[in-house]
């Protein structure tokens, strides 16, 4: 717990991409009307749950206003709406919703953690902003001993999810890539990806991904964590 929390600062501090630099920096002085009162967070997102998880969920970045403003990813904003719902209803959620760090909020079993820490504009990272934090995320997961399978949500962090297997010394990124899909499977070591369409509005809103899809990716996963 101590050595998540100090590599958890360390996150927190890093401004090793200029152009995220900028733009979260951008995001939390001019703020959205409807948060104008938010003292914004403005900074790279650390991950958070279950020291002890089983299951990690792997996210693309934080969202300007979401976890740029509050601090902690999907925390604040309808994508973790979505999220927080299902995890809830799973059973990996102490609640429904999030809205701030501080709200109560606690994970049993999982821990969520973003590829990329700052919010990148329209919501796309570079590939150099991703190897640029991939070291951050290969160091955090390697603190999750217990983790049996990684959810990723959307392809980014199905792409980034085979790069830390094989950075971790697990399974090499297979030739032929494994092709992200709802519900898809990447075995391998130390353990297998799962596939979830990310829970945007775009796919929310279009009904791409619904509630009973998302809830069935998280009793997928705790099948695979714990043994069916």
């Amino acid at each position: 717990m101590a050595a998540l929390q100090a590599l958890n600062e360390a996150v927190v501090a890093c401004r090793r991409c200029p152009r995220l630099v900028a733009w979260r920096e951008q995001v939390a002085r001019e703020k959205r009307a409807a948060y104008r009162d938010w003292e914004y967070w403005g900074r790279p997102v650390p991950g958070f749950g279950d020291p002890a998880a089983r299951v990690l969920i792997l996210g693309l970045a934080p969202a300007a206003h979401g976890g740029n403003r509050t601090g902690r990813i999907f925390t604040g904003d309808r994508s973790g709406d979505f999220l927080f719902a299902s995890l809830h209803r799973v059973g990996f959620a102490n609640q429904a919703e999030s809205v701030s760090r501080d709200d109560g909020l606690r994970l049993t079993g999982a821990y969520i953690v973003a590829a990329v820490r700052c919010a990148p504009p329209a919501n796309r990272p570079t590939p150099e902003e991703r190897d640029n934090c991939a070291p951050w995320l290969e160091r955090e997961v390697a603190l999750l001993p217990d983790v049996h399978v990684v959810v990723c949500l959307g392809g980014f962090a199905w792409e980034s999810g085979l790069r830390l297997r094989a950075a971790l010394g697990g399974s090499p990124i297979p030739r032929p890539r494994p092709k992200f899909g709802h519900g898809a499977i990447a075995d391998g070591d130390p353990w297998p990806l799962l596939g979830c369409f990310h829970p945007s509005q775009q796919n929310t809103f279009t009904g791409k991904l619904t509630t009973s899809m998302m809830d069935a990716i998280f009793v997928r996963a705790r099948e695979l964590a714990w043994g069916a």
